[in-house]
């Protein structure tokens, strides 16, 4: 994978796992319960719903290559569309501030592993994402298990240093997190970012 593609991917993913969401939310809402150091039962949840997502739709876009290149090539250029259109909901997107909840009862490890992991493990979106995401960034002509190996590590890694840094703002800036201004603007700024990085991969894009 050349690496201005990999910084692109980079770029990309870092401004998906910024954009508020359930896995930002569920972390939110750990640290806030059970302290900064438990919320990483909840980061570490998402992270492993997360790569098993990301395994699943690598294995369907695998044979998906072998079956039909052309059916590829379309995919990738619906993917583009998404990530645009992805990019303009941003934008516009209703910014309240996140809702967290408190919770009760002792902490367990476990227990929120489980349910952060199974967060993004059931999220449709997830999934439709990393269909029009991962395409973007795999050559049909290369050998694909070690550009998948790549976008997965960065997907991962990436997200888990967002999420290990909403755990620290939960902790020390809540007032500032969970305010509709603040959310409002990294909506615009993601949104933006988002559509510049997609019409980017449609004309750079790997091949």
């Amino acid at each position: 994978m050349e690496f201005h593609i990999w910084l692109t991917m980079f770029t990309a993913s870092f401004i998906i796992s910024i954009s508020p969401g359930a896995g930002a939310v569920a972390t939110i809402n750990s640290v806030l319960n059970h302290g900064f150091k438990r919320s990483y039962a909840t980061i570490i949840g998402l992270q492993v719903g997360y790569l098993t997502q990301i395994i699943i739709v690598s294995i369907g876009l695998g044979g998906i290559i072998a079956a039909s290149p052309t059916l590829y090539n379309i995919i990738k250029w619906l993917g583009v569309l998404y990530l645009i259109y992805l990019g303009i909901t941003q934008i516009f997107a209703f910014a309240s501030g996140f809702k967290c909840e408190k919770t009760t009862g002792m902490f367990k490890f476990l227990s929120l592993f489980i349910k952060a992991c199974l967060i993004n493990l059931t999220n449709p979106k997830a999934t439709i994402f990393l269909l029009a995401f991962i395409p973007q960034f795999l050559s049909a002509n290369k050998p694909q298990l070690a550009q998948l190996w790549i976008i997965c590590l960065t997907l991962i890694c990436v997200d888990f240093v967002v999420m290990s840094g909403y755990s620290a703002l939960g902790s020390t800036m809540r007032k500032y997190i969970n305010s509709s201004r603040f959310i409002r603007i990294q909506n615009r700024i993601t949104g933006t970012a988002l559509i510049i990085a997609a019409i980017f991969l449609a004309q750079s894009g790997a091949q």
